[in-house]
């Protein structure tokens, strides 16, 4: 233990600074589609919408969803069947949030040869340790289309009703642009970060100059792409970008090349560890024996679950740092109390390396004093970058502090306080709702089962699921897992991602086998699922209640915590059990929990 650290003091510091964060009268827009306003956010610059006449007919299987999750999903269908498969996509294409997110700068914070898909079995190993954003959208369209789910897609079309008819056996899947699709299988695979958020600032359309949301980058205005960086048409314009997360430390480094003038208004800022990226190097790739991503994969999540700690792969700031933030060495002697303070110390020993690295990249005390983060390293997803914090040294950029965030929006600019700035475009960093944004939410639309009943309306009071994967009262329905589904979490959410994938695939392959038609969750399967994760749930009130607030603590509010919306095993959950329990009842002769009718098709 480092001989500064003060418990006292720091949770001083801390609640202070959380305290100038603290705003009840904050809001964000989500949903975007449905404000009249604000639709034009959500517009795609990367692919020209084209006309054409709805589809109506018999499917398979439709997956909403193209991003990694459904794809994957539709790859493993494919694999094992010759069932058809319909992808939608409000998107152009397949990618998902990397579909999206085009910004100069983007790629991944988990190592790409864990991260990216199916490696091994498209024959790819990825050229850099954290890949570009082109590079992992790129992987994806690769899959897609080896799998024939590209042509097949439905793109730029928002589900608008999912509704369950019994007589047919059939979901009835209608789209915005008169699509209806006639499914025995459905599967949600809409994303954990898929709704494009604003700040809800008064004069927000009052702008005259250019803004964009991030997620939808506007290259004809900043000039580059998303393979050139150079943004040469910024050469004689001041710019706004609103924020300090994942995508500002990204976007920053670019922008501050080629604009005349940057102005980063930052409400909290981020604990940014080191990334050192690096080309993948031949040694590397040589040394790849069959079976290398998996055996890979798992070891990161055993690390970071604390269940490995001689053989770490991936060696990278989530192993060294939030693996040991997250399962700090304890005796078997200790009180939950003492394991919490040994938890805490080490928190401050990693938080406090990040605010020596402020001092020592930013030249100017000041400004590095404002980008030092003081709070727990849970409270905000940690970041990693190698060239964001020295940005600030260019005297072209210029940091606002704005713990309550920017005032207004005018005609001219933004306000701040009493402040004024002069743009000619703003740029929202301000990303997405939170990861525990309930599914209903997430996938947009009325997702109606028996009897009528709503997915919305049966998940009220939390999630109720059978594996994170099924709910009653929705027969053929299967569910990505994600956070706040009862589920696991993993910072690697393509681990999560590939594994349901992997079982829905399975699952379905299995009841086309057994001439099984209709499949529902029965209610005491559902009822122990659920008994067991909210038994298991961590109620995180202390820690919410003394952090910053951010997207992953429901921005401080511990009411909004829900155990029902918890993971299996508690906390972020036990991946090796889940899984484990997928593998038996995948090997088991029925279909354990389920209530099966096989009747004509």
């Amino acid at each position: 233990m480092e001989p500064d650290f003060d418990r006292k003091k720091v949770r001083q510091k801390y609640a202070q600074e959380r305290s100038r964060r603290i705003d009840a009268d904050r809001r964000s827009v989500g949903q975007l589609w449905r404000e009249k306003g604000l639709r034009r956010y959500l517009e795609d610059p990367f692919t020209p919408f084209r006309e054409r006449p709805g589809v109506r007919e018999e499917t398979d299987v439709a997956i909403i969803g193209a991003g990694i999750a459904g794809v994957v999903a539709g790859a493993r269908i494919r694999a094992k069947s010759d069932l058809r498969v319909r992808l939608i996509d409000v998107a152009g294409g397949v990618g998902g949030t990397w579909y999206w997110n085009r910004y100069p700068g983007v790629m991944c914070d988990v190592e790409s040869y864990i991260y990216m898909p199916m490696l091994e079995e498209m024959g790819y190993v990825p050229t850099r340790k954290y890949a570009r954003g082109e590079e992992i959208r790129a992987h994806v369209e690769s899959i897609s289309d080896k799998y024939g789910l590209t042509d097949d897609a439905l793109f730029h079309a928002r589900v608008e009703e999912s509704r369950w008819h019994e007589d047919t056996a059939r979901w009835i899947v209608s789209t915005d642009r008169g699509d209806e699709l006639r499914a025995r299988y459905l599967v949600l695979a809409v994303g954990i970060l898929n709704l494009v958020k604003l700040p809800a600032l008064p004069g927000l359309d009052e702008f005259t100059g250019r803004s964009f949301h991030a997620a939808r980058w506007d290259y004809d205005y900043t000039g580059g792409s998303p393979d050139d960086p150079q943004l040469s048409k910024l050469t004689d314009r001041t710019v706004a970008l609103i924020g300090t997360g994942a995508t500002a430390i990204q976007c920053l480094p670019p922008l501050a090349a080629s604009a005349r003038r940057v102005y980063v208004f930052q409400r909290t800022p981020s604990a940014i560890g080191v990334r050192n990226n690096r080309p993948t190097s031949p040694e590397f790739v040589a040394s790849l024996k069959p079976g290398w991503q998996r055996d890979r994969i798992e070891n990161f999540t055993a690390v970071m679950a604390g269940r490995e700690r001689e053989r770490d792969l991936v060696q990278d700031a989530w192993t060294a740092d939030m693996a040991r933030v997250t399962n700090p060495p304890r005796k078997p002697e200790w009180t939950a109390e003492q394991i919490a303070d040994a938890a805490e110390a080490i928190d401050w020993t990693v938080m406090e390396e990040h605010r020596r690295r402020v001092t020592r990249e930013v030249r100017d005390p000041e400004i590095a004093e404002r980008l030092k983060p003081y709070y727990r390293y849970l409270c905000k997803r940690p970041l990693f970058h190698d060239e964001f914090l020295a940005t600030f040294n260019d005297p072209r950029v210029t940091l606002v502090d704005c713990p309550q965030g920017v005032t207004r929006v005018t005609a001219g600019g933004v306000e701040v306080g009493a402040h004024s700035y002069d743009l000619d475009c703003i740029i929202f960093a301000t990303g997405f709702e939170g990861e525990f944004t309930p599914l209903p939410r997430r996938a947009g639309h009325a997702i109606i089962g028996r009897g009528g009943l709503r997915l919305a309306d049966k998940w009220a009071d939390g999630a109720c699921t059978l594996h994170g994967m099924m709910s009653r009262g929705f027969p053929n329905l299967f569910l990505s897992p994600a956070p706040g589904q009862q589920a696991v979490i993993s910072v690697n959410h393509t681990h999560i991602m590939v594994t349901g994938a992997e079982h829905i695939a399975e699952t379905i392959t299995r009841l086309e086998r057994a001439g099984i038609c209709i499949a529902d969750v029965s209610a005491a399967a559902e009822s122990h699922w659920v008994s067991q994760v909210e038994e298991r749930f961590f109620d995180r009130s202390d820690f919410m209640t003394a952090c910053t607030p951010s997207r992953l603590n429901f921005e401080g509010d511990p009411s909004q915590q829900n155990p029902r919306n918890g993971s299996f095993g508690g906390g972020y959950g036990d991946f090796a059990g889940w899984k484990r329990i997928l593998d038996a009842w995948q090997e088991a002769p029925d279909f354990p929990g389920l209530e099966t009718e096989k009747r004509e098709r």
